[in-house]
């Protein structure tokens, strides 16, 4: 089996959006395997995402308007990371905004990369619990609705399609995982 170089070369890179999230770029790039081409890359900050559960076993959901895929989906909490700031500190930080709830225990559960064709975000994944009520503080553009789900329902809410958006897929499943390996499991 011939292993692939683990990077291709960028010869040059223009901006071609600067966007208030992230910036797109076309790069002009020598792949590992030779072949040159000109890709449209977006660069992004990275971002945090949170599976809160409670003490009876629901996990905190947000049904979320999202104009891009017009209309409404179910998620978990989750937020872009500002410059310079850590991935736990912009989870907690965004959990409260979102939800209105503060958590006292936080796990990292794991990282993904959700679009890696065309963009390098990276969310990490947290699982949060002792959970207790704060104040929400949402941002203009976050039309939401905060939802109270068992975590077991919100699993079967995956294989039925209700929920489709990627982070909230890999959260749910990979708070499972952690939480049957630490003898946690919910039935």
């Amino acid at each position: 089996m011939t292993m692939l170089a683990s990077s291709g070369k960028t010869h040059r890179q223009a901006l071609i959006h600067k966007g208030r999230v992230f910036n797109v770029f076309q790069e002009n790039v020598t792949l590992p395997n030779g072949a040159a081409m000109k890709l449209d890359v977006i660069r992004h900050p990275g971002a945090a995402a949170i599976v809160p559960l409670t003490r009876n076993h629901t996990v905190i959901m947000l049904e979320q308007y999202r104009h891009a895929v017009g209309g409404t989906i179910w998620e978990i909490p989750a937020g872009t990371l500002d410059h310079g700031e850590l991935p736990l500190t912009c989870a907690q930080r965004e959990l409260t905004e979102e939800t209105g709830y503060r958590a006292a225990d936080w796990q990292m559960l794991g990282e993904i990369t959700p679009v890696p064709g065309y963009s390098d975000e990276r969310i990490r994944i947290f699982l949060a619990t002792e959970l207790t009520l704060s104040v929400q503080n949402l941002d203009s553009d976050e039309v939401l609705v905060v939802r109270e789900i068992a975590f077991t329902e919100a699993l079967k809410m995956i294989s039925r399609g209700s929920i489709q958006d990627a982070k909230t897929i890999c959260g749910l499943f990979m708070a499972d995982a952690w939480l049957k390996e630490h003898s946690r499991g919910i039935t």
